[in-house]
């Protein structure tokens, strides 16, 4: 990050917890450099992210509330504009949100998402025995073999998309969020992910299923107010992002943290404590979501003394949030999962808090608790100093997730 006004943020993600204590201890409220000459207003308290996520006055609608976009100013090859660009419940406004946030709450309920464990049990089963194949002392990428399809097969299951088309548009989605990205690569970007929700919506006209997007279009079709088609494709396809982007780098994050620190892992298998600490504690210390492009002030607001005049957009740093020092004073940047308070907003707060909570956590759970139970002696293959992140200020991720596996014996030992 080069420090001056604005700050720039560094679209490499190289040393996203030095720039984020940076941006911390500049204020509350920071201005920042974004590509292609735009700026933003950095939140960088817990305090303050939570008020504003919970604001009225902030809305995540560029087209109703970003002059820049609405004039015409922001380009369309613009580098984040697959961020800004979607018309769905993730940037909707007022009734338009809750609108499509009732018709998509409906996949998301208690009962369909234990309906859902029986599948993230098997793929999760079927991962793990393609691990198993690997030769003694061979270094795999458990990012690519494990964090990776586990998240992206299961949402791709929840819309109805078949693997091949997935795999299509996993490309897409990486780089979506890779912040190097050149304005002509961010113009293909929002070009080819619309393009694949748009075969996708074609096939579930022809052949409905028991997914999410066949009860999408069946809405659609039945009664166009409820939803245009653009909402239909893009709100697709933000189901579809959302759900495996940032659990592939939960997981990724959570392997990195038992791994580079062993102890951690005794507390879990000695019953110190459990899956769910582990899951917590991850989502405080690492939040797999960085900075979440972009809110707007629908109005002039006031965040801790620094005032966000209207109409300018806003990046919540959500990897400020769990290591805030305001919010826990005790070593904020250790990952302890004996830790007693675990707050976070990984999940986000307010209107736009996520519909996915109980299947991420399934998923979650279910992944780490039996490739721990599979493999007891996973280790790490290089330094967790050597890894990679992701080349991104909004995921925090690495690029690769080189370990060694060895599984259980039959007796277990």
């Amino acid at each position: 990050m080069t420090q001056g006004c604005p700050f720039t943020l560094d679209t490499t993600g190289s040393d996203l917890h030095g720039e984020t204590a940076a941006l911390r201890e500049a204020g509350p409220a920071v201005l920042v450099g974004l590509p292609g000459g735009k700026h933003a207003w950095s939140l960088n308290r817990h305090d303050d992210i939570k008020r504003v996520l919970g604001d009225p006055r902030v809305t995540k609608s560029a087209r109703h509330h970003w002059p820049a976009f609405v004039n015409g100013e922001v380009p369309p090859d613009w580098e984040l504009i697959s961020w800004v660009a979607m018309d769905n419940m993730v940037t909707a406004h007022g009734r338009n949100h809750l609108r499509l946030r009732r018709l998509v709450g409906k996949a998301f309920g208690p009962r369909r998402t234990e309906a859902f464990r029986p599948r993230v049990e098997e793929l999760t089963d079927e991962l793990l025995d393609g691990l198993e194949a690997a030769a003694p002392g061979e270094v795999v990428d458990l990012r690519e073999r494990f964090a990776y399809p586990l998240p992206a097969r299961l949402v791709a299951d929840l819309i109805g998309m078949a693997e091949e088309a997935r795999a299509r548009t996993a490309k897409v989605i990486d780089a979506m969020v890779d912040t190097t990205l050149s304005p002509a690569d961010a113009q293909a970007v929002l070009a080819g992910w619309r393009a694949a929700m748009a075969d996708l919506i074609a096939e579930k006209r022809r052949n409905p299923g028991e997914d999410i997007t066949s009860d999408l279009v069946a809405a659609r079709d039945e009664d166009g107010e409820r939803l245009t088609e653009d909402e239909l494709t893009d709100t697709i396809f933000a189901i579809l992002g959302a759900g495996s982007e940032t659990t592939i780098n939960f997981f990724d994050n959570a392997i990195t943290a038992l791994l580079s620190d062993p102890t951690q892992l005794e507390h879990v298998r000695s019953g110190r404590a459990d899956w769910d600490d582990v899951i917590e504690e991850t989502l405080r210390a690492e939040s797999p979501l960085a900075h979440l492009p972009l809110r707007y002030a629908a109005e002039e607001i006031e965040v801790g003394g620094v005032t966000i005049p209207k109409g300018d957009p806003i990046l919540v740093n959500y990897s400020a949030v769990g290591r805030d020092p305001r919010l826990h004073s005790e070593d904020p940047d250790r990952f302890d999962v004996l830790r007693a308070d675990k707050s976070h907003l990984s999940f986000g707060h307010g209107p736009h808090y996520c519909l996915g909570v109980g299947v991420a956590r399934l998923v979650a759970r279910t992944g780490l608790s039996r490739l721990f139970e599979r493999f007891p002696d996973l280790a790490l293959a290089t330094p967790p100093g050597e890894l990679r992140p992701l080349p991104t200020f909004i995921m925090n991720g690495h690029r690769s997730l080189p370990v060694r596996v060895r599984a259980r014996t039959a007796t277990g030992s």
